[in-house]
């Protein structure tokens, strides 16, 4: 017999993104063009925002939306410490230093009350992550700190939402994921989404070299010498027209998908409850979970093994499992440079060292779930 295996994630595709390609492939438009312009006005729809752009990643988009921001070198820019490594990057890129601020366990999300201590004279933006597909709480933020810019870091948190309004609308921009690990997916790629129109032009601008006009008008407009002016010096973090075909038919099933990660959510929350030791994750009243992953924690006093031990134990059992991420200010990168150890950061010390995601895909069957939770139940 095949020994069974259950992956983390894994994208779900079928016959429909298959077939979505061929209209680029055979216009010959498979750079930025008109597949890319209906995913976005699909997103943008979605996601409750007017403008919505779309790029090559995730951190492009951070990128993009702290310059958009007018972030400069040597301003500071709150973030939690338990997030994945390229929200902190991307402050890094534009010179500006990352402040790090430690999370709630019970969300796994920023800690509101422990960001007025790290205001400053320098801080001139916040980046809350709605990590796993919780949103955090930013309309506390936004009430509390009026005067900061809030980029939301939305990877995980396509179809999210805080009491009705959605993940990348709450603040004045939004970053998306579209990596094989979320809920939906191009491979690569991201989006960014906002309600300001000054905002909106700039990272357009920047996402294309700087250039003044798009590929599209320079391509299909009447006059085929006209090139772009170059006022600026922008980059190249452009999507392709392949990764927004399969885009548009990703976004048609993305409520589906999450309907169905609810399901199975509910599924481990009420078959695990009797297991003293497992933390589960908890959905506050008024948020929709996006459940780009389903994260416990471990409690070692009582638990029957440490959790590396567990997960290389579920390794052996033929489950995939993960760490739900790192606490970054205990990365080389950042731990050195700014002289921070685990502890000043106890929250997110101990979601590094105790998460552990289990998998939480629309790619698993029933018999996968309850195998998942008899392996667990019988430590």
């Amino acid at each position: 017999m095949n020994k069974r295996i259950i992956q983390i994630s894994a994208p779900s595709m079928g016959i429909e993104e298959w077939e979505a390609l061929r209209q680029p492939i055979e216009s010959g438009w498979i750079t930025q063009g008109p597949m890319v312009a209906a995913f976005e006005k699909d997103f943008a729809q979605r996601h409750q925002v007017q403008h919505a752009l779309a790029v090559s990643n995730c951190t492009t988009a951070l990128h993009l939306a702290l310059l958009a921001a007018g972030i400069q070198p040597g301003d500071e820019v709150l973030l939690p410490a338990f997030t994945w490594v390229s929200t902190a990057n991307a402050i890094m890129y534009c010179q500006a230093v990352p402040v790090f601020v430690d999370i709630d366990v019970a969300t796994f999300n920023i800690d509101i009350a422990a960001i007025n201590n790290k205001i400053s004279s320098r801080t001139k933006a916040i980046i809350p992550v709605h990590l796993f597909g919780l949103c955090a709480d930013v309309n506390a933020i936004k009430q509390a700190y009026p005067h900061l810019v809030i980029i939301e870091d939305a990877a995980c948190a396509a179809g999210a939402a805080l009491h009705g309004q959605s993940a990348g609308s709450l603040g004045d921009i939004g970053c998306f994921s579209f990596h094989p690990r979320k809920s939906i997916t191009t491979g690569e790629g991201g989006m960014l989404t906002t309600n300001d129109a000054i905002i909106a032009a700039k990272l357009n601008q920047l996402r294309n070299h700087g250039a003044s006009i798009s590929e599209e008008q320079r391509h299909l407009g009447p006059k085929p010498y006209l090139l772009a002016e170059y006022d600026v010096v922008g980059y190249n973090y452009r999507m392709t027209d392949l990764q927004g075909a399969l885009g548009l038919v990703q976004l048609k099933k993305l409520d589906a998908f999450i309907a169905e990660r609810a399901n199975w959510a509910a599924y481990y929350n009420n078959e695990l409850q009797s297991i003293p030791w497992l933390q589960t994750p908890t959905v506050p009243i008024g948020y929709t979970h996006g459940w780009q992953s389903y994260v416990t924690l471990i409690d070692e006093r009582i638990a029957p093994l440490k959790r590396n031990d567990l997960m290389e134990a579920l390794q052996e059992a033929g489950i995939s499992t993960r760490p739900g991420t790192h606490a970054v200010h205990m990365l080389g990168a950042y731990a050195k440079p700014f002289g921070i150890q685990p502890s000043d950061f106890p929250n997110a010390y101990a979601a590094n060292e105790y998460s552990m995601s289990l998998p939480l895909h629309n790619r698993m069957a029933k018999e996968d779930y309850e195998y998942i939770v008899a392996v667990l139940k019988s430590f």
